[in-house]
């Protein structure tokens, strides 16, 4: 059995990614995992979570290789939570609710906003983020259950902003099915943003939805270049997965949006027009765009994989996303945080606009209704005579 020893730090404090340029929160720490072990991963490392007292670092103390260490492996875990409708007060995003029936994500997708939240479960954001996966067998059974309660008004519930509820382990589980399957038979309005193919799996019951403008549903698309894609985004569907998945949608009578998200400076975002002009033909009606965000630990993390796949582009990516982010390589600030601001920002945001314009999408915002909501029957509750 192979051997390696780890050593415990205390863990130094966390640089805010406002810092000057070349900062990183954990420069002793940020060890990469050798290649074999995260075959098949996006994160080059696995330092631990911003909250933990101590760091560990494995490293070989003589007996055997760490390169003989076991490669990682998804691990599921039960997420026991009492509600499943997680709410917000965002005032740059159009919903207010969501659902996300599994934290963490095996995709793999480096660039991943949501990464920072496995250090709340004293994880890493960095491969334990895609190995190490919680589920929500009871999301369908919560949800039937907060939709039923007196005092609840619907409203449009987004699924897939923060972790994809169609990521692999999906196939198996089939939450994400069971959560439909409630909206469905409630008349109640969901937004689903993904980049699996699995989402076609779901089309009998989407497209019921879809005859009552109940559902609307945004394939992300972030680069038609296969080889990018393997390292970008390792397990999510491959770009022509995606676009089918948008014609077959398109063609069930599904109002299907393509997501160029999120583009890259100096990397992807010479492919903006070519994105839009495919998924247009697939069927597309709208679009829309996000630029790339680096919150936390995923500066880091995109920062190691950027030095390890296109090393020659380090330096001109980091410094047209500083130019979008007034000189930091981050800003959260409401209203700019998507879209960045400066010259550079201006001109991606005219491109895209401009294609769009050109393919005729988003000439018409597909709206959901919420007039087919009907209150689920709570267990034990007398029926209406009337």
């Amino acid at each position: 059995m192979s051997r390696a020893s780890s050593h415990a730090l205390k863990h130094p404090p966390v640089t805010a990614p406002s810092e000057p340029a070349g900062a990183t929160p954990f420069p002793e720490l940020a060890v990469a995992i050798e290649s074999e072990r995260r075959r098949g991963r996006g994160a080059q490392s696995n330092a631990s979570g911003r909250y933990e007292a101590e760091a560990r670092v494995a490293f070989d103390d003589g007996w055997q290789s760490l390169e003989d260490l076991p490669p990682f492996k998804t691990t599921v875990s039960i997420d026991t939570s009492r509600k499943v409708i997680a709410r917000n007060d965002s005032p740059d995003i159009g919903f207010d609710r969501s659902i996300n029936p599994y934290r963490g994500c095996e995709h793999g997708c480096v660039y991943c906003f949501a990464r920072p939240t496995h250090a709340y479960l004293g994880l890493s954001p960095g491969l334990d983020f895609e190995s190490k996966l919680l589920v929500k067998p009871d999301a369908p059974a919560l949800l039937e259950k907060e939709l039923a309660a007196p005092d609840y008004e619907p409203r449009m519930i987004a699924i897939g902003t923060n972790t994809d509820p169609y990521q692999p382990i999906e196939r198996e589980r089939k939450i994400m099915r069971g959560i439909l399957e409630v909206l469905e038979r409630a008349g109640h309005p969901v937004g689903i943003v993904t980049k699996s193919a699995l989402v076609t799996r779901d089309i009998d019951i989407l497209s019921k939805m879809a005859k009552r403008n109940l559902v609307k549903v945004a394939l992300s698309v972030t680069t038609l270049d296969a080889k990018l894609a393997r390292t970008l985004e390792p397990r999510a569907s491959t770009p022509p997965k995606r676009l089918e998945a948008i014609r077959q949608l398109a063609q069930a009578g599904i109002p299907a949006t393509v997501m160029v998200a999120p583009v890259i400076p100096a990397l992807n975002d010479s492919e903006i027009e070519r994105i839009l002009d495919a998924a247009a033909h697939a069927g597309a009606k709208e679009a829309s765009y996000v630029v790339l965000r680096l919150p936390l630990e995923v500066r880091d993390l995109f920062r190691e994989w950027l030095m390890a796949n296109y090393p020659d582009r380090y330096r001109h990516v980091f410094t047209l996303i500083r130019d979008m982010r007034g000189g930091r390589d981050y800003d959260s600030q409401w209203g700019t945080r998507m879209k960045g601001t400066g010259p550079m920002a201006w001109m991606i945001g005219r491109r895209f606009e401009i294609a769009c314009e050109k393919l005729g999408l988003n000439k018409r915002r597909s709206k959901l209704t919420t007039d087919h909501f009907a209150r689920p029957k709570r267990s034990g509750q007398q029926l209406s005579l009337f």
